[in-house]
């Protein structure tokens, strides 16, 4: 049976769809496959809050599906509309586990009939409600009769409210006696902030030059620009857009775009051009040979005409809107009771694992620890991107090393928001000399005096891991911008435990499994397998993975022989001896492994044969070789490699990583901090004393 919730709202400018989006993440780690449904939608045009939870959460069916009858049909004959949107939702609900229905919002205004119509619909559906209340510029006891309102007009109408969110508060906390539970979600300005795409599609623009990622960037402020360039540079703000005239762009653009690159200057969103008036053809040529960090938008409305649009326009969840929807999920999963709403809802979670699950799920769990993680690549683009999003979905707190202004500067031209991030020198003189004297000390058996390492620890990779050792830090992700060994070598000298190994997560259509060691030992013993598979288990099982461990080899059983093959099968005897409570098969061939109808021929009665979830190989050349097969064969999403058997996590990107990757990292690393070693756990790092030390690594 397909389980529902109706999202709906008594009043416009509500938020509901961010109600909405983060009601859709809460049910993506529940469920296989969930639905968004909005029964009324405009004519002539694709709904923006469907394509941005398709897009978003990578709904497979096509955008009909997901749409009901237009406004105009619900004017013209509303009863047989209302036919219509069941048919049609019912449609949708047969091809999907959940599903998210959005109500409708053709008038536009607050209305009563608005609400009962949904409501009504709620109750052709059989859909429970999720209230929205707008709490804005309302007292307490305001909120509380709108709630009570709105309650009894889906009691009328026979809708069962499932609980009702107040939205767009003054306050986090506010104390209602209700039936139903009630969530408050604050105020978040940016919310409502439109985005140059939305700016631009207002005013009938078309991009002009510059950076088309822009697009996606919140306009804070509008700001006419009727005055010289001294007047305009002494007067806009932090991500204004500003108008003006394109008859004279050509002495003010220049002088615009090169404030927005400035140190000591606000950052623009855009600028846009009024009038449809060229440019001379030497200034177009100059800027069209110019990076332009920012967009330019051109329209033919006149200045007046142009910023009355511009001020009209609210925001609005769009597929380019990133940090918009990163900033609802943060606020639904700050101040929403998720489990709650499941329980309520009667959603038990599926056996079925898909990646988009496995990656909500984690950055649940990163986010309700809340660890400290130090990016050492903070001037890289790619890596501030992804703290914009971390710090928005509050994933994680966050120390980027570098040059503060250079960073800062490059976030503002981005159109990012990393104010909560802390930036560090690796130069810092007091920690410098700090980490010096402890690298000196960590490092002494192989020579390592402080005059040395002075040097050494203004590299980022060993400031960062120092930091790391030292608990101003849980863990570190790099990698981006500097090789395996460069990121690596420094945890392997100051963390390292015992034997360091990896696992990729490999995520499928419908389970993830784990494989190591896929990225570190080239030829492990027959005693470093059975590290690999018992540090294996214990990171699989950390991360919800039921761990079955296969010990793979080319042979099944005892059906083969060879030195390959005893390696495994002495592996395997070692895993048993020192875990016996874990579940573990070898040697086994993959296909017996994976397949229950192979495994019921090959090793009948094997609690692990066909069942597998770890997946231990019995050196790098066949591990590298297979992650990569059933990466690109089964169209798997292949999360790492997390490494294993250091004191604290560090983790390594691909230098081909993109935000999403480096935003997984962050998440796995954070989720890897065990809660004894957490830096909100400890005293002053000073007073704690040093870990046995290190004696000797190699870096494969």
């Amino acid at each position: 049976m397909t389980r529902a919730v109706y999202v709906a709202a008594g009043e416009a400018e509500s938020n509901k769809g961010a109600v909405a989006l983060g009601m859709v993440e809460l049910l993506s780690r529940q469920v296989e496959t969930v639905g968004v449904f909005r029964p009324v939608v405009r004519a002539g045009r694709e709904d923006n809050l469907i394509n941005t939870i398709r897009s978003r959460f990578q709904l497979s069916l096509p955008y009909e599906m997901y749409a009901g009858v237009t406004y105009d049909e619900v004017h013209a004959d509303a009863e047989r509309a209302a036919g219509d949107i069941v048919a049609r939702y019912r449609a949708l609900a047969g091809r999907c586990d959940a599903v998210v229905v959005v109500g409708t919002d053709y008038t536009d205004v607050g209305a009563p009939t608005e609400f009962e119509f949904n409501a009504r619909l709620a109750a052709d559906l059989g859909t429970p409600v999720l209230n929205v209340v707008s709490g804005r510029a309302r007292t307490v006891s305001e909120i509380s009769a709108a709630v009570e309102l709105s309650s009894r007009q889906l009691a009328q109408h026979h809708a069962q409210e499932l609980a009702v969110v107040v939205t767009r508060a003054a306050a986090e906390r506010i104390a209602i006696d209700h039936p139903t539970p009630v969530f408050v979600l604050p105020e978040a300005p940016s919310l409502r902030a439109p985005t140059v795409a939305d700016l631009l599609d207002a005013c009938d623009g078309r991009f002009f030059l510059g950076e088309r990622d822009g697009l996606g960037r919140e306009a804070s402020a509008l700001m006419v620009g009727a005055m010289s360039l001294p007047g305009i540079l002494d007067r806009y703000t932090e991500g204004a857009a500003v108008i003006i005239p394109s008859d004279r762009a050509a002495a003010l653009l220049p002088g615009l775009i090169a404030a927005h690159a400035a140190p000591g200057f606000p950052a623009l969103s855009a600028v846009i051009m009024t009038g449809g008036t060229d440019l001379p053809a030497p200034v177009d040529r100059l800027l069209r040979s110019m990076a332009i960090p920012l967009p330019v938008i051109a329209t033919d409305h006149d200045t007046f005409d142009t910023a009355t649009r511009l001020s009209a326009v609210a925001g609005q969840f769009t597929p380019e809107a990133g940090g918009k929807i990163d900033t609802a999920l943060r606020l639904f999963a700050e101040h929403v009771d998720g489990r709650l709403l499941l329980d309520r809802l009667a959603i038990a979670k599926t056996d079925v694992v898909t990646p988009l699950m496995f990656e909500y799920e984690l950055l649940d769990r990163a986010r309700t620890r809340r660890r400290h993680i130090v990016l050492p690549e903070g001037e890289e683009p790619r890596i501030l991107r992804a703290a914009d999003v971390l710090l928005r979905r509050g994933v994680a707190e966050l120390t980027l090393l570098g040059d503060e202004k250079r960073i800062r500067v490059q976030a503002a031209q981005l159109g990012l928001d990393l104010d909560a991030a802390r930036v560090l020198s690796p130069f810092d003189a007091q920690l410098r000399e700090r980490f010096a004297r402890e690298y000196a000390r960590v490092r002494a058996h192989r020579g390592m005096t402080t005059e040395l390492a002075r040097d050494t620890v203004t590299d980022v990779s060993y400031f960062g891991t120092l930091m790391v050792h030292t608990g101003m830090a849980d863990g570190m992700v790099s990698g981006a911008a500097h090789t395996t060994a460069h990121t690596i070598r420094p945890a392997f000298e100051i963390l390292r435990l015992g034997l360091v190994s990896s696992v990729f997560f490999m995520c499928l259509a419908d389970r993830v499994l784990v494989y190591g060691d896929c990225a570190v030992n080239p030829d492990p013993s027959a005693e470093q397998l059975a590290d690999i598979a018992i540090s294996s288990a214990r990171t699989a099982a950390l991360f919800g993975v039921d761990p079955k461990i296969a010990m793979l080899s080319y042979s099944t059983g005892a059906s083969g022989a060879g030195a390959d093959v005893d390696k495994v099968r002495t592996a395997t005897e070692l895993v048993r001896e020192r875990r016996p409570d874990v579940m573990v098969e070898g040697p086994i061939q993959y296909d017996a492994a994976v397949d229950p109808s192979v495994a019921r021929t090959k090793m009948p009665g094997s609690q692990v044969a066909g069942h597998a979830t770890v997946f231990v190989v019995p050196d790098l050349n066949t591990g590298n070789n297979l992650y990569k097969a059933v990466q690109r064969s089964a169209g798997a999403v292949a999360v790492g490699p997390v490494l294993q058997g250091l004191r604290k996590p560090v983790n390594d990107l691909s230098r081909g990583a993109t935000v999403s990757d480096i935003v997984t990292t962050v998440a796995i690393t954070a989720a890897q901090v065990r809660d004894d070693e957490s830096t909100a756990d400890r005293e002053d790092a000073d007073t704690r004393s040093s870990v046995e030390r290190v004696r000797g690594v190699v870096l494969h």
